[in-house]
């Protein structure tokens, strides 16, 4: 049996002009049990449904290679694939992997709201991916933030999230390193399992 829909419809809006509807992440995940984004890849931000064109050929491979690399880095981890990350009331990311702590029964009620780990595998999104989606994980006070480039050929890693100045409500990340295929790197939480950056590119 389907939960009862979030929005209450008889509530009115109050006089003004014509206004956005903001969509909370009940409202959204409530669209998702019925099948409203099947086959499709959405997000929400700021109470705004945006959504991604399907995964190339390319980017699927990469996000294998990265999964299959931190099942190594973390045995025993609870280990995610595009699988919601609730970030706020009216944002929700499936980040392409992430490395949440506990295990899955832990989150039997309730989505993961932060990570140890997070990686976005990036083809058409890169410049989304290393701007509002860093932001997005520097303030869910994700400590490791990965972006594959895969048309680029490079990782980029972001690191030290940081409060912005005071009323701004928001977290950046102080480093960002590019490296190169040549180039290998080791996750904070797993500084004994470096990767060679070419082998997490298809």
């Amino acid at each position: 049996m389907k939960p009862a829909w979030p929005l209450d419809l008889r509530k009115r809006v109050p006089p003004g002009p014509p206004r956005p509807i903001r969509w909370t992440t009940d409202q959204f995940h409530h669209l998702g049990d019925l099948g409203v984004f099947e086959g499709r890849r959405a997000m929400l931000l700021d109470g705004v449904v945006l959504e991604e064109g399907q995964e190339s050929p390319a980017h699927c491979c990469a996000r294998g290679l990265v999964a299959d690399f931190f099942y190594r880095a973390f045995p025993g981890c609870y280990l995610t694939q595009r699988t919601p990350l609730v970030l706020g009331s009216a944002t929700a990311l499936d980040p392409d992997i992430a490395v949440v702590s506990g295990n899955p029964r832990d989150y039997i009620a309730a989505h993961p709201t932060t990570a140890v780990f997070v990686t976005e595998v990036a083809d058409f999104s890169v410049l989304f991916d290393t701007t509002t989606k860093a932001g997005l994980y520097a303030t869910a006070g994700v400590a490791d933030y990965w972006v594959v480039d895969v048309d680029g050929r490079q990782l980029f890693v972001f690191r030290d999230p940081v409060p912005l100045p005071a009323g701004l409500g928001t977290t950046a990340y102080r480093t960002r390193r590019t490296f190169g295929p040549a180039d290998s790197v080791a996750p904070l939480a797993a500084p004994n399992s470096p990767v060679k950056v070419a082998d997490l590119l298809p």
